[in-house]
């Protein structure tokens, strides 16, 4: 049996979404006059997401925080998957991007920092899969900007996009954690000291020292120092950059 290639030809209907403020509504969106907007529902989400989750986030809950009928939010956006891409097109275009300065090095710090901040102001951005990522006008600005801003350095076009690749994909390992940390603070009655405290003697009797020397040794020296929330992120992207800044001075060795 021929496979059905019904649609194939048509242009993605998020894509028409993410664009609407250029191509207009949709045609064929369907249903009454609406009494709101695709904004004000993406506004909606983005709240819901922010307050309980991405997998809090159904239809019928934007509907209810809209006081809307549930199946009038399909007159906006045809389903939940595209209603996420959508805000996640969104969020990357609400801080305005700034004007790069000064060299390799703190052009990737720039952008590692603003992911990170993006991430702490939406952790729902962290469960979202981004194989495919949606290609709409801020998600596509976003890219262009950090790719104008590392160039000229010395990187290749593959290299660019590896280089932003690589650096974006980092700032999502210590974000998670951090939030993560966060999140155990506040569901739980103690705090980390506390809990240490608590189990400290019944692990000094199951840590052996014989067994765990190593381990021992670096834990009490990581635990007697004062550490800032965000000092795990800064401290990788520094030892990035680092590596980095020494690939780009090799291949520039190389070419020239």
């Amino acid at each position: 049996m021929a496979a059905d290639t019904t649609g194939l030809d048509e242009p993605d209907l998020t894509l028409r979404l993410l664009w609407r403020e250029r191509l207009g509504r949709p045609v064929g969106s369907r249903g009454p006059k609406q009494s709101s907007s695709i904004d004000e529902v993406l506004a909606a989400a983005i709240r819901l997401a922010d307050d309980e989750g991405i997998e809090a986030l159904s239809m019928r809950r934007v509907a209810d925080r809209l006081g809307l009928k549930p199946m009038s939010v399909y007159t906006y956006v045809p389903g939940r998957a595209e209603l996420i891409d959508l805000m996640v097109d969104h969020v990357a275009g609400e801080v305005p991007l700034p004007r790069p300065r000064g060299g390799l090095r703190e052009r990737l710090a720039l952008i590692a920092r603003l992911q990170w901040d993006e991430y702490l102001r939406h952790p729902w951005l962290l469960e979202i899969d981004t194989s495919r990522p949606p290609l709409g006008p801020h998600i596509s600005d976003h890219w262009e900007w950090c790719l104008r801003t590392l160039d000229g350095f010395g990187l290749d076009d593959v290299d660019l996009d590896r280089v932003l690749t690589l650096l974006l994909g980092f700032v999502a390992g210590p974000a998670r954690s951090h939030l993560d940390a966060e999140r155990l603070q506040r569901s739980s009655a103690e705090t980390d000291d506390d809990w240490w405290a608590r189990n400290a003697p019944l692990l000094d009797r199951i840590m052996d020292p014989d067994r765990y020397p190593v381990s021992g040794r670096v834990g009490q020296a990581a635990g007697a120092v004062v550490s800032a929330p965000n000092d795990a992120f800064e401290f990788g992207l520094a030892r990035l950059i680092d590596g980095i800044e020494v690939y780009v001075r090799s291949s520039l060795r190389e070419t020239a």
